[in-house]
């Protein structure tokens, strides 16, 4: 639907200007009779080409702390997001900052410019946005945002650093398993094959091993990449997501980090969006859409279903089993004394330091583990061919 820029006359005599999205100019002109306006000029707005890409939540944070000390400074709103736009480094940022100045200028709300770009402003930023128009507090509302952004990006840089690890062991041992199947076991193959001798079974098992990935090894890489894609399909689905996500929680020493970085992370969302003026039930819905977990989501919606009930947010998550006895026992605190906001907070940065303590915690129990696995299996190889070998040391004496 295209949108058109119009200068129209009040009851008043006093020019207003405006944007209006119509179908055509005739749309907009019943529109403004409608509303008691004299259309004076009208024309089409001028599309502007927007990007998809996605901005990075470091270059937002800067960009809310820069934007946040400008309008505490007296800077207006379209000057300091035109600032904004020249002086950030992120091209994307650069663009989208432009488009919400072109919005801003054409009588839009700052919330509402925003919520145009869903990739780079998340619904949880409007909301926010929104509250502090509307209270006159857009500075303070700002800064912390900006706070709350980076101590939810620092969680999940933690979580994804916690996983490296592990998977580059992982990496490492599939590549020396490989080189071993394909390039040393078969040499030794041969050295049996030309003495004609009786096999151990792990022997047997070893060459077997080496002969299915040497004449099958595409389609064992091309069943991989169909279980991947089957996966990623299943995880897509309702249903898939669900059973995906619960298995996760429940696996052992990740599903206890990820446990603890959901808590906080819907602590810290929910208390930032209730201590910035957004409404509870509003609150409750932004936080399940930002939960990452659908498991979190429907309890948090189920909550929220709850309060719209006239009852208790923390009854429901503690029905879930997902929220610990401590978290939803503060939550019914909170909500009976009046500081929810302030208990979930708390919450939230006692859970930080869980998290810090669940990576350390991961990361001393993987190494051990991955080298344990790794050294059985690469160990096991070996012997198994030199069994053969100790056979025919021990058949010469």
């Amino acid at each position: 639907m295209p949108t058109f820029e119009y200068t129209a006359r009040n009851p008043q005599g006093q020019e207003v200007n405006g944007t209006m999205d119509a179908t055509s100019r005739d749309e907009v002109a019943s529109n403004l009779r409608k509303n008691r306006l004299v259309l004076i000029r009208l024309r089409e707005a001028k599309r502007m080409t927007r990007r998809t890409g996605r901005v990075a939540t470091r270059d937002i944070v800067i960009f809310t702390r820069q934007f946040a000390t400008m309008i505490n400074a007296g800077l207006p709103l379209v000057q300091a997001l035109d600032i904004l736009a020249q002086q950030t480094e992120n091209k994307a940022l650069a663009e989208v900052t432009k488009q919400v100045v072109y919005d801003v200028e054409s009588g839009h709300t700052l919330a509402d410019a925003l919520s145009k770009h869903p990739k780079a402003f998340t619904a949880l930023y409007v909301n926010m946005v929104a509250a502090g128009e509307a209270g006159g507090i857009l500075d303070t509302i700002l800064l912390r945002l900006a706070v709350f952004l980076e101590k939810n990006d620092a969680i999940i840089r933690k979580v994804k650093g916690a996983m490296i690890y592990p998977a580059v062991i992982f990496a490492v041992a599939i590549i020396a398993i490989v080189v071993l199947l394909i390039f040393v076991i078969p040499t030794f193959q041969q050295m049996f094959a030309s003495v004609n001798m009786d096999l151990p079974l792990p022997t047997k098992i070893v060459i077997g091993a080496s002969d299915v990935l040497q004449q099958f090894w595409w389609l064992m890489g091309l069943g991989v990449v169909v279980l991947g894609y089957l996966i990623k399909k299943y995880y897509e689905t309702d249903n898939g997501k669900l059973v995906i996500d619960r298995m996760l929680l429940r696996a052992p020493v990740i599903g206890d980090l990820l446990r603890k970085s959901a808590v906080s992370r819907f602590t810290r969302t929910l208390g930032t969006l209730i201590s910035s003026g957004v409404a509870i039930l509003d609150g409750l819905e932004i936080t399940a859409r930002t939960a990452g977990n659908r498991v979190i989501h429907d309890a948090v919606m189920e909550s929220r279903g709850s309060i719209a009930g006239g009852e208790t947010i923390a009854q429901p998550l503690s029905k879930s089993g997902v929220f610990p006895p401590m978290v939803t026992s503060m939550i019914a605190v909170g909500e009976a004394t009046g500081g929810l906001d302030e208990m979930l907070t708390k919450i939230a940065d006692f859970y930080d330091d869980e998290v810090d303590a669940a990576v350390g915690a991961l990361l001393s129990l993987m190494e051990p583990i991955m080298i344990v696995v790794l050294g059985v299996i690469v160990g096991g190889m070996i012997v198994a061919m030199y069994l053969p070998i100790f056979g025919m040391i021990n058949a010469v004496q």
